[in-house]
This record gives C-alpha cells, structure tokens and sequence, in this order.
C-alpha cells in the first residue's frame, strides 16, 4: 500500500456511514445524467457523495477510489451497487475505450503535478464515449479556508501540505489549460458547505471534443 492510499484509508475510518454528506452539485445536471446509457463512472467515490444522487435517477454506478476502506463502505452503504474498483488513478484507468457515457470526478483531480493532472485526463477522455462528459469539481484559489497559498508551492497554483499531500487550486485559465481537450458548457465558482469550513470550488460541466 502506498502512502497515499495509507491516507485516505485513514480518512475513511473515520466516516459515519450513517451520516455520508449529501449536496445538489449534480442536480443541475440531471437532463445530461437521464439520458445516459451506460453506468456512470464516479472517480474518487469516498463516502459515496454522489451516489446518493445517482441511485436516485436510477442510474447504474461504478464507484472507484483508492481507498479498500472507501469501497469497502460504499459496499456497506449501497449494498446494491453496481461495480467498484480500487486503484490508483495514476496507474491508468482500468477500463476499454469509450466505455462510460458519463465520468464524475468530485474533488479527486486537485492533488496531482501537471504532468500528471494531463496523464490522467487523458485517461478519463479515453474511457468516455464520442461527446461524452464530465462532471467535476475543483479546489478555487480562493479556498482560503482548505489549504490555498500554504506548505511549499511546488508548481504554480500546486503546494505540498504539511502531510506531504500536494494540492492544486485552480482559476479559470488553469481550467481551459487543463481542459483543453473539452468543450467547457459549464463553469461557475462557487461555495460549498458541506464541510466544517466552507469551501470554495469550480463546478464544472465538460464534453469530450
């Protein structure tokens, strides 16, 4: 087990699997989420955040994260669900091309170098289909309150925390450089008070051009 997946196992042990947060990112969404025709891909599941919102459309879900604690409380959780997979997203997606109508990726992609942040985009445009999409979000630069402009800023908008985790914050032109393999439909700040500090984000709709 990496250092990384050590972390969030740690993270995850600690959940209420009674309490699992819920917001309504995903409403805004629910036309493109109706229509789709294959499971929908959550990266970065955690404690099953979307699912929530998934299971009540109807929709099939394959739930991944690299945690076994996170996917062995989804399984707890959500005793129906569709798939899950555990893995590290840097090591490839371990899915065949245009497999997924739709991939959700919710505060997951924020905590990789540049190099990497484009290898695994590159990824999610592989498994999602001809016009597919993405729905994501990611830390804001103004995320005062989650960990922006502290330990040792290692790339531009990227800091080492205390922990040794990295973290990425992001504007609007990192968001059409990273994305630029998209069609950006829709982008909007916004603030999230899901945690015990609010939290500012991007949420983001994305179609693959």
């Amino acid at each position: 087990m990496n250092d990384i997946a050590e972390y969030w196992n740690n993270v995850h042990k600690i959940y209420n699997l009674d309490n699992t947060p819920y917001d309504d990112w995903l409403e805004l969404f629910s036309d493109i989420i109706s229509k789709c025709s294959t499971p929908v891909l959550d990266l970065g599941c955690g404690s099953g955040n979307s699912i929530i919102y998934l299971n009540k459309l109807g929709k099939k879900t394959v739930a991944c994260d690299i945690s076994e604690r996170a996917i062995k409380n989804i399984y707890s959780k959500f005793p129906n669900i569709y798939d899950t997979k555990c893995f590290d997203m840097l090591d490839g997606l371990p899915f065949k091309n245009n497999s997924f109508d739709i991939v959700i990726a919710d505060l997951c992609i924020h905590y990789f170098s540049y190099a990497d942040t484009f290898k695994l985009l590159n990824e999610i445009s592989r498994v999602l289909n001809n016009n597919g999409y993405l729905l994501v979000r990611v830390n804001s630069i103004n995320d005062i309150n989650h960990g922006v402009g502290k330990g040792i800023e290692v790339e531009k908008h990227l800091y080492k925390m205390d922990n040794g985790m990295l973290k990425r914050f992001f504007n609007e032109d990192d968001i059409e450089k990273f994305f630029k393999d998209f069609y950006i439909e829709y982008m909007k700040e916004e603030l999230m008070t899901r945690y015990s500090y609010d939290k500012k984000l991007y949420r983001l709709c994305l179609r693959k051009k």
